[in-house]
This record gives structure tokens, sequence and C-alpha cells, in this order.
């Protein structure tokens, strides 16, 4: 039976497809609080449309979800988001972020399968919210580095006293950034890049 037009499969779009110069895939993923700026994040820097899981609100959550300081929040995050950005033209970063809600963590194992590094994205307003999810990269022994995510009410804080309040090593990169903006989230990737390459080669020192 012939086939019309509308029936013929086509490829992916032009913009979609990796550039024949990658030759390095790396998967990163983007930890944080409840409603930090991971799905902001991964929008604003992906090159491809980005698979988002983003759910309603609804009733059934309160009580359960802390929504203390983001109040305003009417969706989340109940699977991951994905996306995907070329650092240049060798270096392409697979991006995963994690849902924020600990009755969500469990979905962590997979997440994290093959992952290079992660990005643990901070908001000031609720700085307690990213203990655990320090923590539990720590047990895990993933690399990571710390951005702090700029609200417009966000509390200004020197980068020393937040790095103190989060006990953080001096050996952890620690930046600010705005999630919404591509050359910021971007910006964010090439530290967790860079601290990557420092703690290979420190590794091949020894």
């Amino acid at each position: 039976m012939g086939s019309t037009n509308s029936d013929a499969l086509t490829g992916p779009r032009t913009e979609h497809v990796l550039p024949s110069s990658a030759a390095t895939a790396v998967k990163v993923v983007i930890v944080g609080g409840f409603g930090v700026g991971k799905t902001t994040m991964v929008g604003s820097v992906s090159e491809i449309p980005p698979l988002s899981t983003e759910e309603t609100m609804t009733q059934a959550s309160a009580g359960i979800d802390d929504n203390a300081g983001v109040e305003g929040k009417t969706s989340t995050t109940v699977a991951m988001d994905f996306g995907r950005i070329s650092l240049n033209e060798q270096l392409v970063l697979y991006l995963f972020g994690t849902p924020g809600q600990e009755r969500f963590w469990f979905l962590w194992n997979g997440l994290f399968e093959g992952a290079l590094g992660s990005v643990v994205l901070v908001d000031t307003r609720r700085l307690d919210t990213c203990f655990d999810v320090i923590t539990r990269l720590e047990d895990r022994r993933v690399p990571f580095i710390v951005a702090l995510n700029s609200f417009p009410d966000s509390p200004k804080h020197e980068i020393a006293d937040v790095r103190r309040a989060l006990d953080l090593p001096d050996s952890v990169p620690l930046v600010e950034c705005d999630a919404r903006l591509r050359e910021s989230s971007r910006d964010v990737l090439l530290t967790l890049m860079h601290y990557l390459r420092t703690l290979t080669a420190a590794q091949e020192t020894l």
C-alpha cells in the first residue's frame, strides 16, 4: 500500500542532531530542594526542547511537600527533567534534573547511574533544604559544585558566609547564578566541568 507524504517518517530536526565533531558525552545531574529552579535551569540552557515531567500541584500534597518560601508555586517535577547542551564542538552534556520533594528521592538511584558530576542548586531563602541533598551526594561520592540561584526577594549573603553555613570544603566551587538566563546556567556547567577536570588531574598525580 503506497504511502502519502503525511505518512513518511521524518528524522530529527537539524538543530537536534549532534554535531559530527562530538567526541564526548557526559551525564550531569542537577539537584536541589523543592522549588529551587532545577526545571528552569534545564530549560534555559538546553539546546533542544527540554523534556519535563511537571504536574500541577493539588491539595493532596498539602502537609506533605514543604513549600515554605515558594507558596506561589503551582507545578512540580514528579520524575525528571532532561536537556542537552554542547559546551564546544567536542563535548556534549546530557542534563537530568531531579524532583525536589523527598518523597520522590527514590528516583535518584536511576538518575545518578553513570553521572560524572552534579550541580546542587540552592535558594538562599531556604538554605536548610539543601543539607540532605549534599549529604546524599557525599554518601554516593558524586563530585558536585553548588550554585546559588538568584531570586528577586533572596537575601544577599557573602559567598564565604554561605560556604560556612553549608559546611562546604574550600575545594568545592560555590558560585552565584540566575537559572533563568542561558549564559548564567552555561557558566555553572562550565564551572562543574573545570572542577571535574581538576579532580581527574589530582588523581592522576597520586
